[in-house]
């Protein structure tokens, strides 16, 4: 699940490849950062939060659904440009983006990649699981190295994501997530070339 510089994450979090940081719910690479600067610029990607977290859905109107869409065409659109696509002030702007960020619909980071900080190893990895599937994915959300946790349905009752930097901190990662009790069986999938990655699909 990977994400190119300067574009957008969207609903469910999602990943890494080749070419840069997927910020995930419940973990960050270092480099991901940033919210809005005082100079009217967001920097980076916005990114919609899926609901894993627990919070309450936040009720979009039809501006602030077009001021996201202006930010996942490019998340360095300044308050003003957005603005005058939308039909606000600067101000107007700035207030309702930060209200997105603080209700949990929306993000806007700076999307890495993790080849040039050292990150060579990136991977999905399968888990299967007996007993509380969110006990579980929470205590893998809470281990650093794992950008991105969902509970599915299929084979595998969780995936995660992890970016390291060989395959000896993958082994150290994986001894890991098999030494929780609940986790019965992992499969690792090794990502070797992205081919395709978009989070322009708007809103709804």
């Amino acid at each position: 699940m990977a994400h190119t510089p300067g574009t957008p994450l969207a609903p469910g979090g999602r990943r890494r490849g080749d070419g840069s940081l997927r910020g995930v719910p419940g973990g960050r690479l270092p480099g991901s950062a940033s919210r809005g600067d005082p100079g009217g610029r967001p920097p980076g990607a916005a990114r919609h939060r899926g609901n894993g977290s627990g919070q309450a859905r936040v009720l979009l109107d039809d501006i602030s659904k077009e001021i996201i869409e202006q930010l996942q065409q490019d998340g360095r659109r300044s308050y003003a440009a957005i603005g005058k696509a939308v039909g606000l002030s600067e101000a107007a702007v700035r207030q309702r983006v930060q209200r997105l960020i603080d209700g949990g619909a929306m993000q806007i980071v700076a999307v890495t990649d993790p080849m040039t900080l050292g990150f060579r190893r990136q991977t999905m990895i399968g888990v299967r699981c007996s007993g509380d599937l969110e006990r579980v994915a929470d205590q893998l959300a809470a281990m650093d190295e794992i950008d991105y946790v969902v509970i599915i349905a299929g084979s595998f009752d969780l995936l995660i994501e992890v970016v390291c930097e060989d395959d000896d901190q993958l082994l150290e990662i994986l001894s890991r997530v098999r030494s929780i009790p609940s986790v019965t069986a992992t499969e690792t999938f090794v990502y070797l070339k992205l081919r395709k990655q978009t989070y322009s699909w708007g809103t709804r």
